[in-house]
């Protein structure tokens, strides 16, 4: 059965149209934004154009893998400083950074920021996005999920700070409204978006209360969208079975559910789900109202033209997870085939 005959007639599925903004999607099927680790000297090049070209579609939404707003905010080793952070305490030593040649290296002990270093690291972000603009792209989506900087400040699990941006939710909650007011003042709010994974517990970053987080960072997305007159463009939330290796286990899905569609209740605009879905597991989400969007990440890295095969029922090929962060502009990037193509390595 195709994903579009998992519904009754006339509920949403993933491919019906959906305006989002000032955009307007032509099905809700979305390109996750992922680490693939192919720049060279962190310049894009053609194969990224390639990359992304395989994967487009009419009306389609992609979101590019992140890029640094500054050349001290890498996560590996910027320049061999310590990584900034909310806090001086190294991860644990369960996690570990990939690196290209498929190794595992112990990620930097990280340094605090220093209250007053917080205003330039904001203007970081807003002149990534002006720059973001001026190249081409149609918006930005401002990384505050998964372990990164701002995930580091939302959650009580990693910060540990004594100043205004540290112990309260609303002291938490700080510094990504500081940076979404200045990225919103600079290229508008239809074209800003932003990423968060309060259940999520990637790299030590974890909350007493995911929950709480999560309305509470929406409470404030919402009175933004209202001190601006413009909502933005999405928010994205990652889903609690999302982990750094894969599915989750033994995970209560009615649970998981219910706290997604929560946070969609609670959120004034459109909401992107990620997670370890499937075809059939995002055309549920949709129907059941606990989000607008899906976005897909593996499946979409070894299937560039997963739009059709979802459309047609079709199988997927097969992802290689040892070619995810290579350098390798081809194996594992832009190699993978089409319905059209050989269709050896595919899973039924």
């Amino acid at each position: 059965m195709a994903p579009e005959d998992l519904v009754q007639a006339g509920t949403p599925n993933l491919f019906t149209p959906h305006k989002m903004g000032k955009f307007n999607l032509s099905h809700r099927v979305v390109l996750a934004t992922m680490t693939r680790s192919r720049a060279v000297n962190e310049i894009p090049f053609e194969a990224h154009a390639l990359y992304y070209s395989q994967r487009a579609t009419p009306g389609g939404l992609l979101i590019s893998e992140g890029t640094s707003p500054s050349n001290t905010a890498s996560v590996y080793q910027p320049n061999g400083r310590s990584p900034m952070s909310s806090t001086n305490k190294p991860l644990s030593d369960e996690f570990g950074a990939w690196l290209p040649d498929g190794s595992i290296d112990k990620f930097s002990k990280p340094r605090a920021l220093q209250t007053y270093e917080i205003p330039q690291v904001v203007q970081y972000y807003r002149q990534a996005a002006l720059n973001s603009i001026r190249a081409g792209f149609d918006g930005v989506e401002i990384h505050g999920a998964h372990g990164y900087l701002i995930d580091q400040f939302l959650k009580d699990g990693v910060n540990d700070r004594v100043d205004e941006y540290g112990g309260s939710l609303e002291n938490r909650c700080r510094f990504l409204i500081q940076v979404l007011e200045a990225v919103v003042s600079a290229i508008g709010a239809e074209r800003v978006s932003v990423r968060i994974s309060p259940v999520h517990d990637i790299n030590d970053a974890t909350d007493s209360d995911p929950l709480g987080l999560g309305l509470a960072v929406i409470e404030r997305l919402n009175k933004l969208q209202l001190k601006f007159g413009s909502k933005l463009a999405y928010l994205h939330v990652t889903r609690p079975r999302l982990t750094a290796e894969g599915a989750k286990q033994n995970v209560n899905e009615e649970e998981e559910a219910k706290l997604i569609k929560t946070l969609k209740n609670a959120y004034d605009g459109t909401l992107i789900a990620s997670g370890g879905f499937t075809g059939e597991t995002g055309q549920k989400s949709i129907a059941n109202g606990e989000a607008d969007l899906i976005s897909y990440g593996r499946l979409f890295i070894s299937n560039p033209d997963l739009v059709l095969r979802f459309k047609q029922n079709a199988s997927l090929n097969k992802y290689d997870r040892q070619t995810f962060y290579t350098k390798d502009p081809v194996v594992g990037y832009t190699d993978y085939p089409f319905l059209n193509q050989a269709t050896d390595g595919v899973e039924e």
